[in-house]
């Protein structure tokens, strides 16, 4: 039973990992400036 418990607290704990590691990943500076942003959907 103790094992069944630390097997699912590992899978969790990985599961969260891949989560945060995901959200927090993105560009060093964060988004594009609204300005960048425009000039990209002007046709």
């Amino acid at each position: 039973m103790l094992l069944l418990l630390l097997e699912a607290l590992g899978a969790g704990l990985i599961f969260i990992a891949i989560i945060w590691w995901t959200m927090f990943s993105g560009r060093k500076n964060g988004e594009l400036p609204e300005a960048e942003h425009e000039d990209k959907n002007k046709p």
